[in-house]
């Protein structure tokens, strides 16, 4: 009987949401939207980083001065103590997903290392 890949792409969303870490970081994505200081810094480099990446996807350079702004706003932005532990957060919860994508794309490594043999 073939699997639903879909179906069991579906179940892992679902566990997703059902690690610590996912859980973690929507607890303190809330905190972040409650806090009046934390909120406004927060939304201030979510926009940023987004008019960074449109920019970068559109083949544009990313310019010195924006660099430097985008360093100025980082710091600014990990000093808070809610924003820091959100982004550590955010990070932990990334490095699961790298490794999941990492069994899932085994099939792939295996198939292209065995041609290259």
């Amino acid at each position: 009987m073939a699997t639903n890949i879909y179906d069991i792409a579906y179940t892992l969303q679902n566990a997703l949401k059902e690690q610590p870490e996912f859980q973690s970081l929507q607890a303190l994505y809330k905190q972040v939207l409650s806090d009046p200081v934390a909120k406004p810094l927060f939304t201030e480099f979510q926009n940023f980083q987004m008019t960074l990446q449109q920019k970068m996807m559109q083949g544009q350079q990313i310019t010195q001065q924006e660099s430097a702004q985008a360093q100025a706003l980082f710091t600014k932005v990990s000093q808070n103590p809610l924003i820091a532990q959100l982004m550590q957060t955010e990070q932990r919860l990334n490095t699961v997903i790298q490794d999941l994508n990492k069994i899932i794309m085994k099939p792939l490594e295996d198939l292209y290392t065995g041609i290259n043999q």
